[in-house]
């Protein structure tokens, strides 16, 4: 029989594209997720029966415990960019990892990926990154043999930051560059990190590992803005943003994420935007697991062209001329 492999937060722009490089893999799925009924469009991307969604909250350890039944391994996605509700950064990212964390040591899980970020570290002024930083601590105290995975920003077609730029480049006749724009990124495909995770459950080499995962390129804040206004054919003004007036800016990001709709920034995320996101050279990453990178610019244009006046219709512009 296939292994059975457990993965919570399948349902997001990362864990959809996990759970389909699993299940090419041959593993049998379970998607573990706090609402089922917006999930089951997941059952598509395995053969009849090899994907299974289930309803679990990692803040909950009983519904935790249920959806690692039978599983010989298992992925924690949970993740929030910004906090909302009840989903709250030490919650979700530490305890909520903890949480599956011990569970699967319960369960006699044998092996377990830890999706965290770059940048995690316990002495971040940013919450998030303290928070991530607290659960990998507790996902090695609980299980040694567990593979953390750092990735960078992350690239694709449902991504949260060039579809937030070039649709912020379509009503707005500038673009933030938070800081000047020096921040350092080193942004990496969706389905390499995908590729990534399926290695990591695979190999038993990977035990014990943590690995920092990035692109083939590392790019500023400004460049990957001019790669937005590119792919857009846009011409918007780039306007230097000091962190001090960013932060006022999150500050009001932070009264709108308490309310239904999306925060444009917040002030942790101004507080993460002062260090380089960017893969260290002394840790494995991409290449250790077998993976060659994708570069940014060989796919962003094929999700982005819907910003540009006339969507897949627009004309693409000559040589030498500017975009409007």
């Amino acid at each position: 029989m296939q292994d059975l492999v457990t993965v919570f937060g399948g349902s997001g722009f990362v864990g959809s594209q996990v759970v389909r490089a699993l299940a090419r893999t041959g593993y049998r799925v379970r998607v573990a997720v706090r609402q089922p009924a917006g999930a089951y469009d997941l059952l598509m991307l395995g053969d009849v029966g090899q994907i299974q969604v289930v309803q679990a909250n990692i803040r909950d350890p009983d519904s935790v415990a249920r959806a690692l039944e039978g599983a010989q391994a298992c992925v924690n996605l949970v993740g929030v960019l910004y906090e909302s509700g009840r989903q709250k950064f030490a919650s979700l990212h530490a305890e909520g990892a903890a949480n599956v964390a011990k569970a699967a040591r319960a369960a006699g899980v044998t092996r377990m990926v830890q999706v965290s970020a770059i940048g995690a570290d316990p002495d971040s002024p940013s919450v998030y990154a303290r928070t991530k930083a607290g659960g990998e601590a507790a996902v090695r105290e609980a299980m040694p043999q567990a593979v953390i995975l750092r990735p960078s920003i992350v690239f694709g077609p449902e991504d949260d930051f060039f579809n937030r730029f070039a649709a912020m480049a379509v009503m707005s006749p500038a673009l933030p560059l938070i800081g000047g724009g020096k921040t350092r990124f080193q942004p990496v495909f969706v389905g390499d990190v995908a590729r990534a995770v399926s290695v990591a459950v695979t190999d038993p080499d990977c035990a014990g590992q943590t690995y920092e995962l990035g692109g083939p390129a590392i790019l500023t804040f400004r460049q990957l803005l001019e790669l937005v206004l590119s792919e857009t054919q846009r011409r918007r003004i780039l306007l230097p943003l000091p962190f001090g007036v960013a932060n006022l800016i999150g500050q009001v990001g932070n009264l709108v994420a308490l309310t239904p709709l999306a925060p444009p920034l917040t002030s942790d995320q101004v507080a993460q935007l002062k260090v380089d996101n960017v893969a260290n050279p002394a840790l494995p990453g991409l290449a250790e697991l077998g993976v060659s990178p994708t570069a940014v610019e060989s796919v962003v244009g094929a999700y982005l062209y819907r910003f540009r006046k006339g969507g897949q219709f627009a004309e693409t512009p000559e040589a030498g001329v500017t975009p409007a």
